[in-house]
């Protein structure tokens, strides 16, 4: 990773139209652009085909988090599309995590585990009853995906130290919640510069709204990939 890309653009916006304007406008500086449940779901696979057939790779963030059949037959269906990342909720268990591995073994499709999202602060965490920290109970939530044969996680930056040194340098880690310095997070609490995050040991940040919603979106996409270059 050291050399590529590390910005992953998510489209989170209304149609195939619009993402597909921000598509033709930041391919190829941007090479992987993240669909997630609001585009996924106006458009359906057919925008993973177009994003595709421009070249782009897609992360196909739907967040699986079901019964293991279920989730191993959804994932068996996501695979028909050779999106290069997917992921799956890491507190749908064991179980269903060692399924979901079996079905894309052998695939280009890397999985990864979502652990604990980073609009959640660690006093739901104890109102749900859960005594480890935000970052611990982030750490244990990857170590299963791990051992349950997951391709990495997605985690914030606050987290992604103790994973890179708990779980190796091989094991992927994309990192939402990324804002230039001085922006403001929204509804993410748990947020980081892209320096902060690669510094950290993050492998790919996603980034949205700071590129979508900036005056100048080549701008701000320039800065974004100077400062997330990292060492």
């Amino acid at each position: 990773m050291k050399n590529k890309n590390r910005i992953i653009v998510a489209l989170d916006v209304e149609s195939r139209k619009e993402a597909m304007r921000w598509v033709d406008l930041l391919y190829p500086k941007v090479a992987i652009f993240k669909v997630g449940l609001k585009l996924y779901t106006a458009c359906g696979p057919e925008i993973i085909t177009a994003i595709r057939k421009k070249g782009a790779e897609v992360f196909l963030d739907l967040k699986f988090n079901d019964i293991p059949n279920t989730m191993a037959g959804a994932v068996k269906e996501a695979l028909k599309y050779r999106v290069a990342m997917l992921t799956v909720h890491t507190l749908a268990g064991p179980a269903a995590l060692k399924a979901v591995a079996g079905v894309a073994r052998g695939s280009r499709t890397k999985i990864l585990g979502v652990t604990i999202l980073t609009s959640i602060c660690g006093h739901f965490l104890k109102d749900l009853g859960i005594r480890r920290s935000v970052s611990d109970e982030v750490l244990y939530l990857a170590k299963m995906a791990k051992r349950c044969g997951l391709d990495g996680v997605v985690s914030s930056a606050q987290e992604a130290g103790v994973l890179r040194r708990s779980l190796g340098k091989d094991f992927l880690i994309v990192t939402p919640g990324i804002r230039p310095d001085k922006v403001a997070g929204g509804d993410q609490k748990r947020v980081a510069t892209p320096q902060e995050a690669i510094k950290a040991g993050a492998d790919l940040l996603v980034v949205g709204r700071p590129i979508l919603e900036a005056k100048d979106p080549l701008s701000a996409l320039g800065e974004l990939l100077v400062e997330s270059r990292g060492s």
